[in-house]
């Protein structure tokens, strides 16, 4: 089950809701900002 920290949950919010499902879907854990853009890399890297 993925977990997207309180603190990045703002930003998360602005994503379209194809790319939060394909987040949630991975099963990660998103603490940072940093966290987000290294999930939103691999997406576009299609890992």
């Amino acid at each position: 089950m993925s977990y997207i920290a309180p603190a990045v949950q703002a930003k998360f919010e602005t994503l379209s809701i194809d790319l939060k499902n394909e987040i949630l879907e991975r099963n990660v854990q998103i603490n940072t900002i940093y966290d987000l853009i290294q999930v939103l890399e691999e997406i576009v890297n299609g890992k």
